[in-house]
């Protein structure tokens, strides 16, 4: 099985980098890592990356990201966002967060997503590398309001796969929508914990 799959064609990318996508490949190779899909074929989507119970997912993730060649954005608190930092972290694709905006961060997200024409808004549903017994809400509220699907991926450290799980519709009910996805994460353990 090779270690990164093809992106169907309607998934964001970014622009052509045989660089990064080397780069991305090869840390993940080194680690024993590789992607399984299906990728869904997806121009807009929230995607939810879980569990996050380690600073190496991010690592990991960011290689992915790196190796597949895909868009996906994601929202950083905008004190990051210093020289040279600021500059290394837009070009991974992360977005700094106006805490003091009206919009809040769901609005904000939304707004994104909805003036993309292509776009994969992506985001840690437990909030934190801490064991949490509720997830956040807030990615149901975005997908639901900018009208996407979800895409769940997930992290699996037993196996050393970084996989995604097929598209899902908010219904309007968040509490059916959350056991539905909790109950689909069960299955994957994270380095340090599952979802629970």
């Amino acid at each position: 099985m090779p270690v990164v799959p093809e992106l169907p064609p309607n998934v964001p990318r970014v622009k052509a980098n045989a660089f990064t996508r080397w780069l991305g490949r090869s840390i993940l190779r080194l680690g024993g890592w590789r992607i399984r899909g299906p990728i869904p074929d997806l121009s807009k989507a929230v995607v939810i990356a879980a569990p996050h119970s380690s600073n190496w997912d991010g690592l990991w993730g960011l290689a992915a990201k790196m190796a597949l060649g895909v868009e996906a954005r994601i929202l950083g608190k905008d004190k990051l966002f210093w020289w040279p930092l600021g500059k290394v972290l837009r070009s991974m694709g992360v977005v700094p967060l106006d805490r003091s905006s009206p919009q809040g961060t769901v609005g904000q997200a939304v707004a994104m997503i909805q003036q993309s024409p292509r776009i994969w808004f992506a985001l840690a549903p437990e909030g934190t590398r801490k064991p949490v017994k509720e997830w956040k809400t807030g990615f149901l509220r975005i997908a639901r309001t900018a009208q996407v699907p979800i895409i769940p991926a997930y992290f699996h450290y037993p196996e050393r796969v970084l996989g995604f799980g097929p598209a899902m519709q908010t219904t309007g009910d968040d509490v059916a929508d959350m056991a539905a996805i909790r109950q689909w994460y069960r299955q994957w353990m994270g380095r340090n914990r599952g979802t629970g």
